[in-house]
């Protein structure tokens, strides 16, 4: 087991691990405790009561924060629609093209934070797995990366998109911005993540959906959030 640091156990003894925090109160709780010197990442866990080895009760999909992320996005479309193209540099894409970028992922170029490719693009995208899979990179429908709305899913992306996937384990996290953020940042983005997460709820998922739910930074304990208290409004 990791050797806890004086920082940790320092932050560790003002989290009362028994008890289950309002989210208001988890975010006042996780912006007092002792910092670090960089604006750490928030982050929102969720246990999840499904099983993913059922294809019918994946859960995956993606959602705009209304706060933003707190950091800039890097966004490449693909699509061998010229007119598609345009609009995606209209939106402020990054890199735009199709053949051209399609042969620089092939060589190992991954340098952005999300890919965008249109319906027609995908038969030349799917054989990327290789270079995209392994970085979460690949584009899915599910998520509105692959599209012919792509001044939208650009304009959203760089605005601060958010994906997210239930993992072997049911167990899901999500960023939804920086420490530094006013605290009613924080509360909206965490609400707008908690909507999407319940929307996705397969209609075969059986029994409490929403397990465990907790908030925590990128050097900080986790903070157990009562799961009725945030959801009651949505489930």
């Amino acid at each position: 087991m990791a050797k806890k640091s004086k920082l940790y156990k320092a932050q560790a003894a003002l989290v009362d691990r028994s008890a289950r925090y309002s989210l208001a109160d988890a975010i006042k709780l996780l912006q007092s405790l002792p910092k670090v010197k960089f604006d750490q990442t928030v982050e929102l866990s969720f246990k999840l009561g499904v099983d993913p080895k059922q294809t019918d009760q994946t859960v995956r999909g993606a959602v705009p924060l209304p706060r933003g992320t707190g950091k800039s996005v890097t966004v490449t479309v693909i699509s061998d629609d010229e007119a598609l193209r345009q609009q995606a540099i209209d939106a402020g894409a990054d890199f735009v093209g199709y053949d051209d970028l399609i042969e620089k992922i092939k060589g190992g170029w991954v340098d952005f934070d999300v890919l965008i490719a249109t319906p027609s693009a995908m038969t030349k995208v799917r054989p990327l797995g290789r270079q995209l899979g392994p970085k979460g990179l690949m584009p899915n429908p599910k998520t509105g990366t692959v599209t012919d709305k792509v001044g939208n899913a650009v304009a959203e992306a760089k605005a601060g998109r958010v994906e997210f996937r239930a993992d072997k384990g049911a167990c899901v996290q999500v960023p939804i911005g920086k420490l530094s953020f006013e605290a009613d940042a924080l509360c909206e983005n965490a609400m707008a993540v908690v909507k999407a997460i319940v929307k996705a709820k397969p209609a075969s998922a059986k029994g409490v959906y929403v397990q465990t739910f907790t908030l925590s930074a990128t050097m900080t304990p986790g903070i157990r959030l009562d799961t009725r208290e945030v959801t009651k409004e949505m489930l």
